[in-house]
């Protein structure tokens, strides 16, 4: 058995909720976590991983409060988050070595876990190497490892692949693809593709809230009918197309420039074509893109 339930999870700084009335009941495969900064994603995390405690509700492993559980728990997560920093001083090696230590392994077993993941992750070549010399994607593989040491079965990642090159994204992709057979990954990310490659089900989060849940058939389904093309050489129409939808893309080609924006209902444009939907519309669709921060 492997099932978290969060239940009714509300969290309240000052006068704002970050979290509100949150209900999600995650078994093992991987979830995509999509939302603008500010929609209360990494609060979210934080209270699944115990880093802090909802204002009200519960989130149940297994059916057991995890605050019960306690370090019970804490031994079978894993967590990588935003703002992960390894200790510069410390060499790759030395540093994972260290947080296994944290996590309660023991020497022999560590060091088999910890040469195992270097290699996954590609820094075996470095592993004596001071971390303050990595690039930013080097030390986000560092922090992948480090989630990764005690095998756990509930592995949250929030902005993993940030700072990694595509050929690091695939080959992280891949990875998550075969922990999720049976491991809960929540993968928060603004990466679309990231989501869309190995998340089962995407979750979409606004102001706090859950604003829907589904299989990425499910959710482009909602679509239909709602993404629109046309091509134009009258600067006026796209001006008046940017102000009166959201528009996901503009194309200048030599003669004409092409615009993919959304649209409730048909527009009254001469040559606009009803077009198959992609999951960047959808994200287009239900966030407003502007402002706010994350919390």
């Amino acid at each position: 058995m492997n099932k978290l339930e969060i239940k009714n999870v509300t969290k309240k700084y000052k006068h704002k909720n970050a979290n509100e009335n949150i209900n999600l009941v995650l078994e093992s495969g991987v979830y995509g976590l999509l939302g603008p900064n500010g929609a209360g994603k990494s609060t979210l995390m934080k209270q699944i991983v115990t880093v802090t405690t909802p204002t009200s509700g519960k989130i149940l492993y297994n059916n057991k409060d995890v605050r019960t559980l306690d370090a019970e728990y804490r031994e079978v997560v894993g967590y990588l988050p935003q703002d992960f920093g390894a200790y510069k001083n410390f060499k790759a090696k030395e540093f994972l070595m260290y947080m296994a230590a944290l996590k309660g392994m023991d020497k022999a077993t560590s060091k088999k876990r910890v040469d195992e993941l270097l290699k996954l992750v590609g820094l075996s070549d470095v592993s004596n190497k001071l971390v303050s010399k990595f690039s930013g994607g080097m030390k986000r593989r560092v922090g992948i490892a480090q989630a990764l040491l005690n095998n756990p079965k509930v592995l949250i990642l929030d902005e993993p692949t940030a700072g990694l090159d595509p050929q690091e994204r695939t080959r992280f992709r891949n990875l998550l693809s075969q922990i999720g057979r049976d491991t809960i990954v929540i993968l928060s990310t603004h990466i679309i593709s990231d989501i869309e490659s190995v998340a089962k089900e995407t979750i979409m989060i606004k102001d706090g809230k859950v604003l829907l849940q589904g299989t990425h058939k499910e959710i482009l389904k909602d679509m239909e009918g709602k993404v629109y093309t046309i091509s134009t050489e009258d600067e006026n129409l796209v001006y008046e197309i940017q102000n009166k939808f959201k528009v996901v893309n503009i194309n200048r080609g030599m003669d004409n420039i092409n615009l993919r924006f959304i649209s409730e209902s048909k527009p009254g444009y001469k040559g606009a074509k009803s077009i198959e939907p992609k999951f960047e519309d959808v994200y287009m669709f239900y966030f407003d893109l502007e402002d706010a921060r994350e919390v």
